[in-house]
């Protein structure tokens, strides 16, 4: 009898197994005009890296609309994909190429989804990106409302330069991640 863990014991490296694309981490094509790079790290409950992790973002476009028919606007027609898809490399480092999404006009601060898969995790977890120029739209915001502050924190990103934001992701422990119920 194999010793070897199955794929209905773990999740792990099959991640890298047709998951993964060259260009997933380009939302939006290089040197397009108000471009943003979100880069971080994701993080186990140790504060370990997760080497073999999978980030995938979803969001509206700078106008705050969707390229689809569940728009209750209906579709763009833009062609704005919103959809990106990161591995994590060899020091758990991620990063999405992006545009600031506009807010989509129901209360809700401007905001990237992300769903977060990694070893370890039997499902997917499910968290959000805000944006820390959007002071006022945030503390509106009525789920970043209904948490603490200190967790609230967790999920807004930070400047790290020019056209740059962090945001590191924490899957448990001191300074967790908040994650949603979806």
């Amino acid at each position: 009898m194999s010793e070897l863990l199955t794929p209905s014991q773990t999740v792990g490296p099959f991640l890298s197994l047709g998951l993964t694309w060259l260009e997933g981490h380009l939302v939006v094509p290089q040197g397009t005009p108000g471009a943003i790079r979100i880069s971080g790290v994701l993080t186990d409950g140790a504060g370990a890296p997760v080497v073999d992790g999978l980030v995938e973002t979803w969001q509206a476009d700078a106008d705050g609309r969707f390229d689809h028919p569940d728009d209750p606007r209906g579709a763009t027609g833009s062609g704005f994909r919103g959809f990106g898809r990161c591995a994590t490399d060899g020091e758990g480092r991620f990063e999405i190429l992006t545009v600031k999404p506009g807010a989509i006009g129901d209360g809700q601060a401007p905001h990237i989804d992300v769903t977060v898969l990694a070893r370890g995790l039997l499902d997917r977890v499910v968290t959000r990106i805000y944006f820390p120029d959007e002071a006022a739209a945030n503390a509106a915001d009525p789920l970043l409302a209904s948490l603490p502050p200190e967790r609230a924190g967790t999920l807004v990103a930070r400047d790290a330069g020019p056209d740059e934001l962090r945001f590191d992701i924490r899957l448990q422990g001191a300074g967790e991640t908040v994650f949603l119920s979806v």
